[in-house]
């Protein structure tokens, strides 16, 4: 029997944590550091989610081989500086390594840096088919390195920043490069290169996302309502603690959160006694007093909407409708749909992929609920490879999991409830096994 090899903590990086940058010297010193090494860009940003309106980057790091560990404070500069400008230059020169980097793209175009070559170590590790993808696993299950995350949900607003939280942040990117070759190795091996290059590439080329359409109905909690009126309220809170959380930078669950704006729209107070009343069974918080009046107003405003004017319960967006429903009340679309999530599943497990990496479910819906001209009676491959494009899969995407869905859009009676049930069981445990450790 092998005894198990014990991860080896890393607590520093091989040079120490290096001083903030916050000066337009430092950062010139940083930029030519930077340009004296080697290789690819090892990068990461902080931001303070869960404290901050703004989704801005508080901290930066960077690393590269013989070019130094730096960590950039980029509130002194701000967005456009010229600095900025030459950091973005300088990473166009190579590849820039991220780790999950949907997330920390958005602060880092903020700021004017915006990569045409990237390898996203977290992405990377989807594809391989890897159980668990958080930095800190696949150091420690590829590299025997065990990093600590304490600080991982710090206020990186706050300054100065303490010693330990930049040791933590440094971290990040000291063995970067050194994951990226591991998983450059891995994908190649597996044959899954041209898949993650094509996915990368992806990233950089989507556009941001669209305004949200009624960002309020995203409020937690809102399977309670049932009233429209409700929904009325629902929105007047939830209007109004946007506009002072953007107008004071906060998080907008600190001034009141949502599990607040809904016990709040079932009871509709009308006074202080009335809302704390309401809100003392959720632990009421002396924050959510300090705008009491807003909240009082804000109710009563929506509460003296005419009918009319209340919020539909259901919006007319773009949105298909549960797929609970589809089996009972649009069965011509849940037949073809419960072959197609049966043959996706195959293909995941055979490729060891996860079904939500193979092929966006959205998309799957999307093309079952309106399926390709010509679906109905013939095969349709090529109709099919070609609505997944203009969904936005990606070409390796189509090629393994159009055959199977045009089969599926034939389909006329749905594969029974149990055996669908089962699947969807399998793959709600593969989800739940992959995950991020951000």
């Amino acid at each position: 029997m092998s005894e198990e090899i014990l991860a080896v903590p890393l607590l520093e990086p091989a040079e120490g944590t290096p001083d903030v940058i916050d000066t337009h010297e430092a950062f010139r010193k940083a930029l030519d550091l930077l340009s004296k090494g080697s290789g690819p860009f090892a990068v990461d940003a902080e931001r303070a989610s869960g404290f901050r309106y703004s989704a801005r980057a508080y901290l930066i790091q960077i690393k590269r081989r013989d070019g130094g560990l730096h960590l950039i404070d980029p509130i002194p500069f701000g967005p456009g500086d010229l600095l900025f400008v030459e950091l973005n230059n300088l990473f166009n020169t190579d590849e820039v390594i991220l780790h999950a980097s949907t997330q920390d793209l958005p602060c880092l175009r903020e700021l004017g840096i915006n990569p045409v070559k990237l390898f996203d170590t977290e992405l990377a590790g989807r594809i391989a088919g890897l159980p668990r993808v958080g930095l800190g696993p696949l150091l420690e299950s590829l590299m025997g390195i065990s990093l600590a995350k304490e600080h991982s949900a710090a206020d990186w607003s706050a300054r100065p920043l303490p010693k330990e939280w930049l040791t933590y942040a440094a971290l990040d990117v000291e063995l970067l490069i050194e994951l990226r070759e591991r998983m450059y190795m891995i994908l190649q091996d597996a044959k899954k290169l041209p898949w993650a290059d094509q996915e990368f590439a992806a990233i950089l080329k989507a556009p941001p996302a669209p305004p949200r359409v009624d960002p309020w109905r995203r409020t937690s909690g809102m399977h309670k309502i049932k009233k429209r009126d409700q929904l009325a309220v629902i929105k007047s809170l939830w209007t109004a603690r946007d506009a002072i959380a953007s107008q004071q930078d906060m998080a907008p669950g600190k001034l009141l959160n949502d599990s607040a704006i809904v016990e709040l729209a079932i009871s509709m107070p009308t006074n202080k006694k009335e809302f704390e009343k309401c809100l003392r069974p959720l632990g009421l918080r002396a924050r959510w007093l300090e705008n009491l009046q807003l909240w009082l107003d804000s109710i009563a405003t929506a509460v003296a909407l005419p009918e009319e004017q209340w919020p539909a319960m259901r919006t007319s967006a773009d949105t298909l409708p549960p797929i609970k429903l589809w089996r009972d009340k649009f069965p011509e679309k849940f037949a073809p749909l419960s072959h197609a999530r049966a043959a996706i599943e195959v293909i995941a497990q055979e490729n060891e992929i996860p079904v939500e990496n193979l092929i966006t479910p959205e998309y799957v819906r999307r093309l079952c609920w309106k399926p390709p001209v010509g679906a109905t009676t013939t095969l349709s491959l090529p109709e099919v490879a070609h609505a997944l494009m203009e969904l936005g899969a990606r070409q390796w995407q189509i090629d393994l999991v159009a055959p199977a869905l045009a089969a599926a859009l034939l389909e006329r009676e749905p594969i029974p409830a149990e055996v669908a049930q089962s699947a969807d069981d399998e793959v709600q445990s593969g989800v739940s096994q992959t995950f991020t450790d951000e």
